[in-house]
């Protein structure tokens, strides 16, 4: 999170060196940043504690992470579940921005933009950017965390089954689609073809499951994901 119009200004003094000279005084302009990472499996309190800072940052990113979890926000607007969108969200002129390794799951992302829509929150591509290169989460997702949880049976994790850990599993082998294809509709129709073909072999042969036709995985690109394109972008800071 990048401060809000407070910078450090240093000077760093050298002292002379007998062969160079004397060495000029360096003026650096920094930019202070907070990083708020959780030592636990989660429920540590990093939600709130974001909450609690996003009005003094002009920019809150979200670098990691999916929907499976997520925390209470309550103000004047009401009290609302975040589980994808940064609470940054609910500040004016606050940049909020999902990151790379984030498991992008564009279905629950536009129910939450719509909740929070309802009771007059404002989100705008100016206010809310998703990384190009963050990964979709994927229908196939959510499905083959119910099936392996359904085939542990008794060992079950006791998964939220929001198709957390097979995204990162698909995203570790290079086996997912970036945001940032969604601009470029040939190619993610290709992609999408080679995916759904790998995809069907452990949905039918591992679990018996029914598996996905093309038809279906693009009705719910178009549905879903179609909605999501104008807030994607390259995040930079310059």
């Amino acid at each position: 999170m990048g401060e809000k119009c407070d910078y450090n200004n240093s000077v760093e003094k050298f002292e002379q060196d007998s062969q160079s000279g004397p060495a000029p005084d360096w003026r650096i302009n920094t930019m202070a940043n907070c990083a708020i990472v959780g030592i636990n499996w989660g429920d540590e309190g990093k939600g709130r504690m974001v909450d609690y800072l996003t009005d003094h940052y002009d920019v809150v990113v979200r670098y990691q992470g999916g929907g499976n979890a997520g925390h209470t926000v309550v103000n004047e607007k009401g009290k609302f579940a975040l589980h994808l969108l940064p609470s940054g969200i609910f500040r004016d002129g606050v940049v909020n921005i999902l990151g790379n390794g984030v498991a992008l799951d564009c279905e629950n992302l536009l129910k939450e933009m719509e909740t929070l829509r309802a009771a007059g929150v404002a989100i705008t591509p100016e206010n809310l950017k998703v990384s190009d290169r963050a990964s979709l989460l994927l229908p196939w997702h959510r499905e083959l965390d119910a099936l392996e949880e359904a085939r542990l049976a008794d060992k079950k994790y006791g998964s939220t089954k929001q198709g957390i850990a097979p995204f990162y599993g698909d995203k570790y082998q290079k086996k997912t689609v970036q945001a940032g294809e969604l601009l470029h509709p040939e190619h993610l129709k290709e992609h999408l073809a080679d995916l759904l073909e790998w995809k069907n072999l452990t949905l039918q042969k591992i679990y018996g499951a029914k598996g996905y036709t093309m038809d279906e995985l693009m009705s719910w690109v178009e549905t879903y994901c179609g909605a999501i394109k104008p807030y994607i972008t390259t995040p930079a800071v310059s």
